[in-house]
């Protein structure tokens, strides 16, 4: 047996290593699901990360409400995804706030305001005039695990 790893390696000394780790170099795709793999392929999954990167999927308010209320339950929604995956509303790092409205923006940002702890994300806030499910907000985020 050789002394040292690289007069083993100097030898010609081979490791054998599985195809399926071997194929896995570098970060690596995850999907994030609430509950089980769903039986049929989903239009978009809501929580993938690649590597320690989180991307969660646009959240929206689908029922009759204020900005006020809107904001708080995505916002609400958003925690949970974080947590499912793993990571928490101070690790987001990029916040995307849609608006139905932008008279709603000071409101919203009552809301919005301290959720993501003391050094929130960097943010964009876009009007968007037709959201999906008459929801007042849609919000998306980028985080780390």
């Amino acid at each position: 047996m050789p002394k040292s790893r690289r007069s083993f390696l100097a030898a010609g000394a081979t490791v054998a290593v599985p195809a399926a780790a071997a194929a896995q170099t570098g970060p690596q795709k995850k999907v994030h699901y609430k509950k089980e793999k769903p039986a049929k392929t989903p239009l978009f999954n809501s929580a993938v990360s690649y590597g320690n990167l989180l991307f969660i999927a646009g959240k929206g308010a689908h029922y009759e409400g204020d900005i006020k209320q809107h904001t708080k339950t995505v916002l609400d929604d958003i925690e949970k995804e974080l947590a499912n995956a793993g990571s928490s509303m101070e690790k987001c790092l990029k916040c995307n706030v849609y608006l139905k409205k932008m008279e709603d923006y000071k409101a919203m940002n009552e809301v919005f305001q301290g959720r993501f702890g003391d050094e929130p994300p960097v943010r964009t806030t876009i009007v968007a005039l037709d959201l999906p499910g008459n929801s007042l907000v849609e919000i998306d985020v980028i985080a780390y695990i």
